[in-house]
């Protein structure tokens, strides 16, 4: 139920905007994916905000999966194996988000022979290695993705423009050990790092690095053991320099992972899976340091430890020929942990008290238990209807005060204010195939939230240490239908999804305590994506999206004060952004295979009718009538031409 599953076949319908076949970027075109804004990486999923999706690469969290602020992402298509999406009645063996998983396996590496593949474009070029380390027994897969988009800054003639600086690198690698008939072990990681720069005044970089020890047993015939040591860093730097004023921010969110699954197959058409899991995470929100000539004072803010831990039991029965069911419970726990001060706050956002915790104390634990269930009953040999239940909880939060979402949003973890975030999500489909050519299926979803998180109004976010008093908690809802309809064989090929959706709020002490959009509330969504194979060895691919503008607040009026004018505002998120609509274009030489050769070439026009979405809206005097306010639209892209070749032998 709620599972999308994208091959690398598929990802062939879609033009390689850029030279890449991004499966992120692919996976935003199916049903109940929604990308959070252009040139943004976060992901919306079934009402979810950007920070409520475990993206896993190799088991190892993902907390920013983005390259050049979400034009890449940090997957290279050619190291990945297969992507699944789990929107709803997800797995027990998952835990941590309230919308989604996207469960992402890098490629093995091939045991049998030497193979090097890469491609290289206007923008990026690649590189992927693999082969046996023992033939039969072991192999290895090394594969590295790198652009020079510098070197296109460089040719401007603007001093402003050719001094700037930005790129991004990331490598996979991963080890895949035969250790004997019963046993196999891999060892994989992923490195990434980004940097701007703004000539000598500013800097930013931000980074992934993850690392996956898993080793594989088979006990007997009936169950099979998997063990994972999981390590995950996101860390990102920022350097401003105002003449003989400079500083630093850094901050890094760290975890340490243990993981235990057993799968078992009990007899009696029943497969249980079962298992624990535990992460110790550490956050540093942001250390502020500068250089002795600075003006500027140096900030150390306390680094926050917490223990999550899980158990987990479920079990696949298939009752009849007809009726299955998969259901099971998750047990999670979330221990806030020393030395740190902690805050007691009041409704008004006052900080009562504090209180002081050593290193190893346990400040504060909560505990939920997460149920999940699903069933499918088959009509036909090819139609079927399914349903499902799911509690998920979460202890890390992302906390953003743009429209946007950017590298340097700030991770926190619960507190005795902030507490776990819960959503129970409803769901029911119905699935048909036609001719095994044609899949058409549609869902219906209903998400409600508890403790969800938002800002008071004036908030002063500028305060690291005490964000409690900032923020302000209710409840959400969201719920939509889905439908998706998918030709997956002949010359032509590709699909039709389409999302009609809610998503609200309602806290206390916003918009006069009533229900208001939340950020990530699209009433519409619709994508159209196609491929047709010509002769010669030509495919032509097209995908067209369509969502209705982003939720924001706008100023209803102004005043002035002290010869300053100040914007007012009243309803929160009670305006929209113009309707985001784009075209992009793609075409693919496939050249003959020789001797195991081959190569094709690719041709691709992001935003071919060049439509100037708004990327941002800001409020101005007019220049010329001080009483007039103007609105300005800020447009990242028109249209962005590429071509790439790549290559395999």
């Amino acid at each position: 139920m709620g599972v999308e599953r994208l091959s690398a076949e598929e990802m062939k319908f879609i033009p390689q905007i850029f030279g890449e076949k991004d499966p992120l970027k692919a996976i935003q075109l199916l049903p109940g994916i929604k990308p959070a804004s252009e040139g943004s990486s976060g992901i919306y999923v079934r009402g979810g905000a950007a920070d409520q999706n475990l993206i896993l690469l190799d088991e190892a969290v993902v907390y920013n999966a983005s390259h050049l602020l979400g034009f890449f992402s940090t997957f290279n298509s050619d190291a990945v194996k297969d992507i699944t999406v789990y929107k709803g009645g997800m797995p027990a063996r998952y835990g941590g988000r309230l919308s989604s998983v996207i469960d992402i396996r890098m490629n093995d590496g091939n045991n049998q022979e030497l193979s090097v593949s890469g491609g290289i474009g206007l923008i990026s070029s690649k590189l992927n290695i693999e082969g046996p380390i023992q033939k039969n027994k072991s192999s290895f897969l090394v594969s590295g993705r790198t652009t020079y988009v510098d070197l296109f800054l460089k040719l401007s003639k603007d001093s402003t423009i050719n001094r700037n600086k930005l790129g991004f690198y990331d490598l996979n690698t991963k080890m895949n050990f035969q250790l004997g008939p019963k046993d196999q072990l891999f060892i994989s990681g992923y490195f990434g790092s980004d940097h701007i720069k703004a000539g000598k005044d500013f800097g930013l970089r931000w980074g992934n690095s993850t690392g996956t020890l898993r080793w594989n047993h088979i006990y007997n015939n009936r169950i099979f053991s998997n063990t994972s040591l999981i390590y995950s860093n996101y860390d990102y730097d920022i350097d401003v320099n105002l003449g003989a004023n400079n500083l630093n921010i850094f901050s890094r969110i760290r975890d340490w992972n243990l993981k235990q699954e057993l799968q078992w197959n009990a007899g009696g058409n029943h497969s249980v899976a079962m298992g624990f899991n535990t992460i110790y995470h550490t956050i540093n929100p942001g250390d502020v340091s500068s250089s002795a000539s600075s003006n500027f004072n140096e900030i150390e803010f306390q680094q926050r430890y917490s223990w999550e831990n899980s158990l987990f039991i479920s079990d696949t029965w298939k009752a009849s020929s007809r009726i299955s069911f998969t259901y099971g419970l998750r047990i999670s726990t979330f221990s806030i942990l020393g030395p740190g001060d902690f805050y007691l706050v009041d409704e008004n956002g006052i900080i009562t008290d504090t209180i002081q915790k050593k290193s190893g104390d346990i400040y504060k634990t909560y505990f939920n238990a997460e149920p999940r269930v699903s069933s499918r009953y088959l009509l036909s040999s090819s139609a079927s209807i399914k349903a499902s239940y799911a509690r998920n909880t979460q202890n890390l939060h992302l906390i953003s005060n743009s429209t946007t979402t950017r590298p340097t949003d700030r991770w926190v973890a619960s507190t005795n204010n902030i507490k776990p975030e819960i959503a129970d999500e409803y769901s029911v489909g119905f699935y048909k195939n036609f001719n095994r050519s044609y899949e058409f299926t549609t869902e219906a979803y209903y998400k409600s939230m508890q403790n969800q998180i938002d800002y008071r109004d004036g908030a002063n976010i500028n305060n690291p240490d005490a964000i409690e008093s900032q923020l302000l908690y209710g409840k959400g809802r969201a719920y939509g239908i889905e439908f998706l309809l998918k030709k997956k064989s002949g010359k032509l090929k590709g699909w039709l999804s389409y999302t009609l959706s809610k998503t609200e709020k309602k806290i206390k002490g916003i918009n006069e305590n009533e229900w208001y959009n939340a950020r990530q509330d699209r009433t519409h969504d619709l994508a159209i994506v196609t491929s047709f194979e010509l002769p010669k060895n030509w495919i032509l691919s097209a995908n067209w999206l369509f969502y209705t503008g982003d939720a924001v607040s706008f100023p209803e009026g102004k005043y002035l004060l002290n010869e300053q004018i100040y914007f007012y505002y009243t309803k929160r998120n009670g305006y929209r952004f113009p309707d985001y609509h784009r075209l992009d274009l793609g075409a693919t030489k496939i050249f003959k295979t020789k001797a195991k050769f081959s190569s094709e070439l690719a041709f691709s026009l992001y935003n071919a009718y060049g439509r100037e979405n708004a990327y941002t809206i800001s409020f101005r005097e007019n220049e010329e009538n001080k009483t007039k306010t103007e609105a300005v639209k800020t447009a990242l892209f028109k249209f962005i031409p590429s071509i790439s070749y790549n290559f395999k032998f």
